[in-house]
């Protein structure tokens, strides 16, 4: 067992220092790190498992989510990350809420700690317009999920309003220039700005003033 050396972790008041002044060493958390199980391994696990238990061949799941056995097969090993229509697509033909999908990955930890550019990239509607989503975290309480998004939109992205879903969301700018519609609203967005709304109405960027754009998104939504 050997002392991380390249990256220092929060310090608290006892200078870094575990109890008893005990020296922090890498395996001092019981979560397993992200070499170890990543994100997309976790959730294809919980896939695996839950097929199995309801005896659902590979094949059979990959028919009822409209999916490839081959991709299904990608998804459960880890090798790929799923986008959120094709998690909903499994949860669905799972019976089971999305949101059991990132319980075990976060399970014993209270906090997310995301280095820049490690996010995970997902894919969304809006990503074929040049909108890329990367996620910073996920936090899953007894009865909210709260997704923080690095949202990018380069110089080919098209103005999208029609994003609707459950839950609220807030939106702080951090570069670039949008006029922002909500339901019957604009608003003009620059860096520093904040927006915080009712995610049940249409939204989205109805004029993109200048590119490249990226803003912090958080999603928050009730549990079902």
């Amino acid at each position: 067992m050997s002392k991380r050396q390249d990256e220092k972790p929060g310090k608290s008041m006892d200078n870094g220092r575990g109890r008893a002044g005990e020296e922090t060493y890498e395996t001092g958390s019981g979560a397993p790190s992200a070499a170890e199980r990543t994100l997309e391994q976790s959730i294809g696990t919980q896939i695996r498992q839950r097929r199995k238990r309801l005896e659902i061949t590979g094949a059979e799941l990959a028919a009822t989510a409209q999916l490839s056995p081959g991709m299904l097969s990608k998804i459960e090993n880890g090798q790929i990350s799923a986008s959120l229509s094709t998690l909903q697509a499994l949860a669905r033909a799972l019976n089971m809420p999305i949101s059991a999908f990132f319980t075990p990955y976060e399970a014993h930890r209270d906090c997310s700690y995301v280095k820049a550019g490690r996010g995970v990239s997902i894919e969304r509607r809006g990503t074929k317009a040049g909108h890329h989503y990367q996620l910073l975290g996920h936090s899953l309480g007894e009865d909210i999920v709260v997704e923080p998004f690095l949202i990018t939109l380069s110089e080919e992205a098209r103005p999208y309003t029609a994003f609707q879903h459950a839950g609220q969301e807030l939106i702080y700018m951090l570069s670039g220039k949008v006029v922002y519609r909500h339901a019957d609203r604009i608003y003009l967005l620059e860096p520093g700005d904040t927006l915080f709304f009712d995610a049940g109405a249409s939204h989205g960027p109805e004029e993109l003033l200048e590119l490249p754009m990226t803003y912090l998104s958080i999603i928050f939504y009730p549990i079902e």
